[in-house]
């Protein structure tokens, strides 16, 4: 999680924070996303956005 928090925090997926966390969405452990490397608690500690599966 330290890597995704620092890539999210330095604006390397995206200068734009609300289009960073649309982006870090592919990142995160789901049903349809087994090998994600984040869980939808570490995305919101991240992002600070709940994740929402459905979005």
């Amino acid at each position: 999680m330290m890597f995704w928090k620092l890539v999210f925090d330095m604006g390397w997926i995206d200068r734009d924070k609300e289009i960073a966390a649309q982006k870090l969405r592919l990142a995160v452990k789901t049903e349809s996303n087994p090998l994600g490397e984040i869980t939808t608690s570490e995305y919101k500690q991240i992002t600070g956005k709940e994740f929402d599966a459905a979005a």
